[in-house]
């Protein structure tokens, strides 16, 4: 199979994987899913970039191979923004748990003293 093709399947193969986010307990096989279908484009990709003649340049995949990656691009960003935004929301929790058991952190008074603020 020649290099364009390889990269054509291995550029459906990541798109088809990121038709669907998974749930949070199936997020990191997911995540570890893309890692290894991006590297494995990867190395397609630098195969391909090793050659001296570009053999995208004017080929009948090219059109279907652009399409491909910026739909592949899209979801990547769709994915990273759901990882960013939980990432927000448990840093949120944490800091409304640690509110709620320690009510009094941010208030600086001393025990039985009083501190004149004017003078």
């Amino acid at each position: 199979m020649e290099l364009v093709q390889q990269l054509l399947v291995a550029s459906e193969k990541l798109y088809a994987h990121l038709t669907k986010l998974p749930d949070d307990k199936e997020r990191d096989a997911f995540i570890i899913a893309i890692d290894e279908l991006l590297d494995a484009r990867g190395e397609v990709i630098e195969q391909l970039q090793a050659q001296t003649v570009d053999p995208l340049k004017g080929h009948v995949l090219q059109q279907q191979l652009l399409e491909l990656d910026k739909g592949i691009q899209e979801r990547l960003v769709k994915v990273q923004r759901s990882i960013k935004d939980d990432m927000q929301q448990l840093q949120t929790t944490k800091k409304s748990e640690q509110r709620y058991t320690n009510p009094y952190a941010a208030v600086r008074v001393m025990d039985g003293t009083y501190f004149d603020g004017k003078k």
